[in-house]
């Protein structure tokens, strides 16, 4: 079974739904119906594709945060996506309480998001 699965925002948002007690997703998420997740795997391609400028240099203040697939229960789902690729979505709001981990993703100085090794 998978390990963990990531939720990439922004610092603010992360701060406000500790504040709140709940996250419920970025305005994509809020457009999509589901917040968007990605596996260990997808988790660059992800950061390239969304958080990144038109330029190609990652977004500063981002945050990646680990959850256990498991503590999401019935609301997570596997859904082809990127390329038919099956991506993690969680219909409903996300407890900040069930995260597992919280990294803060710095930019490195060829522009791409500086992630910790064990990141394909």
């Amino acid at each position: 079974m998978l390990e963990l699965v990531y939720k990439i925002c922004t610092a603010d948002e992360w701060k406000a739904a500790g504040a709140s007690g709940m996250y419920g997703g970025s305005p994509d998420d809020r457009r999509d119906g589901y917040i968007h997740l990605s596996s260990p795997c997808q988790v660059r391609g992800t950061l390239a594709r969304h958080f990144s400028s038109p330029d190609g240099r990652g977004l500063p203040d981002l945050v990646l945060v680990g959850f256990r697939p498991d503590s999401l229960g019935e609301a997570l789902r596997w859904e082809p996506s990127r390329n038919g690729e099956n991506f993690p979505h969680l219909y409903g709001q996300l407890d900040p309480g069930l995260a597992v981990s919280i990294l803060e993703l710095g930019v490195a100085a060829d522009g791409r998001h500086d992630l910790p090794g064990g990141f394909p």
